[in-house]
């Protein structure tokens, strides 16, 4: 007779098979997710129906793969700062079209948008209590690719697609280098922390928005029945699958390595990603940066931060990149002039 501490090792057992066949059969597909239901595949715009003044622009990654981008001035002579925009998961840039619109009237500056390499299949899921990628109701979907961009992506991919765009700007003759933001929301604020902490001299600061501390301390959030088997710097378990995640990003280790000014945004209500993690992100940075800022936004969810903020979200952008971009070039340009730099 089979006895009960048998069959609960059986069950775990399976469990943990379970759990790692899935993890290593679909986990890009369960981290990239370019399109949700009511998102189109391409681009439902561009930047020329909302007049704005913009450049397509074609990179070359490391690796050999063509990615699409779009580089939008603020006015023909504008040369400065420059945003490096590293957007969310869902969609393409094409959805974030209106947010960079209020962006540039708020803020004076230019803004890069980088498509991240992509097509794949990808899971989605949906229940009761409105959090995404919940395990209990999960579909396919087939898409085509995050926007124009060719190639699959991975956490490899995606670092070498947002290096391209950085060495890009910094290649630019008709705008200030030294006052390149990199500003990364959810996945993009992983992507923007790795790229600010890689490249010291090219970027002047960071902002990141809703960024969760790794993807492995989102699969016990994401996927609740792997929690004891999967997990970050947050998990007390055996963390017997972390070995099979290709896509770890991170966040928390990379941002307490980042030299430059950092800029927290949080929404407060996010129903993705829990707004601790964007307090465990400020207090492993600020810990070793004193150029930290936290900002946080009571009724901010995980995709309307910069909607619900309002004038507060906006302005506290806009004193940041005062602050650590345009007062710190006039403050160099004068030492420059006075011959004591």
């Amino acid at each position: 007779m089979v006895s009960y501490m048998s069959l609960l090792m059986y069950g775990v057992g399976g469990i943990v098979v379970a759990g790692m066949a899935l993890l290593v059969a679909f986990q890009e597909k369960l981290v990239y997710v370019p399109v949700l239901p009511g998102l189109t595949k391409s681009y439902p715009i561009t930047p020329a129906r909302l007049r704005l003044i913009y450049e397509d622009v074609w990179l070359t990654s490391s690796d050999g793969l063509r990615l699409h981008s779009w580089f939008i001035k603020f006015s023909p002579d504008c040369t400065g700062p420059t945003i490096l925009f590293f957007q969310e998961n869902a969609g393409n840039i094409a959805h974030r079209l209106e947010m960079v619109r209020i962006m540039l009237q708020k803020l004076h500056c230019n803004i890069f948008m980088l498509s991240y390499r992509g097509p794949h299949f990808f899971l989605s899921y949906h229940d009761s209590s409105s959090r995404l990628l919940c395990f209990s109701k999960l579909f396919f979907l087939t898409i085509n690719r995050y926007g124009a961009s060719d190639g699959s992506p991975s956490q490899e991919g995606i670092t070498r697609d947002a290096q391209a765009a950085l060495d890009h700007l910094s290649q630019r003759t008709d705008i200030d280098t030294s006052q390149i933001v990199v500003f990364g929301r959810s996945l993009g604020g992983a992507v923007g922390a790795v790229v600010t902490k890689n490249n010291p001299d090219k970027v002047a600061a960071l902002i990141l928005e809703n960024t969760f501390t790794s993807i492995l301390d989102m699969a016990g959030v994401l996927l609740p029945f792997l929690k004891w088997f999967i997990g970050g710097s947050m998990s007390k378990g055996p963390k017997v699958l972390n070995f099979v995640v290709r896509s770890p990003w991170n966040t928390l280790d990379v941002v307490g390595q980042v030299k430059q000014p950092i800029l927290f945004l949080s929404g407060q209500r996010d129903e993705m990603v829990p707004p601790f993690h964007m307090q465990m992100l400020y207090a492993k940075a600020a810990a070793h940066n004193k150029q930290c800022i936290f900002v946080d936004f009571p009724t901010g969810m995980h995709m309307d931060t910069w909607l619900a903020g309002g004038d507060h979200y906006w302005k506290s952008v806009q004193t940041f990149i005062q602050q650590n971009v345009r007062e710190k070039k006039d403050d160099e340009s004068h030492l420059n002039k006075t011959g004591m730099f």
